[in-house]
C-alpha cells in the first residue's frame, strides 16, 4: 500500500478559517457570556431589529443559514421571550419576525460585549492592516458564497 503524502496543515487556509472560526466563536462567547446569546442568535436578534417583519426565510438567506436551522434557532429565542412569530396577513403560511421588548432589552445589552468580541478578533493584527483584512475576508465570502449550503443574499 502506497504511503499517504505528507501535508503541512499549516499552509491550508481551510485548516486556519476553520480554526479562526472556533476563535470567533470562542470570544463572542467570552464577552457576550451574562446574555447566553450564541453568534448566530446575535446574527438573528440583529437582523430582525434592523428589518421588524423580515420573513423566516429572507432571515434564513440574509445570514447565511439553512432554513430549517434558522427555524430552531427562532424557536430558541422566541421561547425566551425575545422573538415573536406572527403570521403574515397576505400570506398564512408565512411567519414574520419581530423583537419582544425583552428581545430588543437584549440585543442592547450584548451590544458592547460583541464590539469587544470583534475588536479582540483583530487585535493580532496591526490597525493598518484591519480594514485590508476585512476586505479581503469579504472577497472570500463574496466569491465562494453560491458553493455554500446557505447562500447568504448579503454576500
Amino acid at each position: 500500500m502506497k504511503k499517504a503524502p505528507a501535508v503541512d496543515l499549516d499552509e491550508l487556509p481551510g485548516h486556519h478559517i476553520r480554526r479562526l472560526q472556533q476563535i470567533a466563536v470562542a470570544i463572542f462567547l467570552q464577552e457576550t457570556e451574562a446574555t447566553g446569546i450564541t453568534p448566530v442568535q446575535y446574527a438573528a436578534l440583529q437582523t430582525v431589529a434592523n428589518a421588524p417583519g423580515v420573513d423566516q426565510r429572507t432571515l434564513a438567506r440574509t445570514i447565511g443559514f439553512d432554513t430549517s436551522t434558522i427555524a430552531g434557532v427562532i424557536d430558541r429565542l422566541q421561547s425566551r421571550g425575545l422573538m415573536q412569530r406572527n403570521a403574515s396577513p397576505t400570506d398564512r403560511r408565512v411567519r414574520l419576525l419581530t423583537l419582544t421588548d425583552d428581545g430588543r432589552r437584549l440585543l442592547a445589552e450584548t451590544l458592547p460585549g460583541m464590539q469587544r468580541a470583534q475588536a479582540r478578533m483583530l487585535a493580532p493584527l496591526p490597525a493598518g492592516d484591519r480594514a485590508e483584512f476585512m476586505r479581503m475576508l469579504r472577497t472570500l465570502v463574496q466569491a465562494n458564497n453560491e458553493l455554500s449550503r446557505a447562500p447568504s443574499d448579503a454576500a
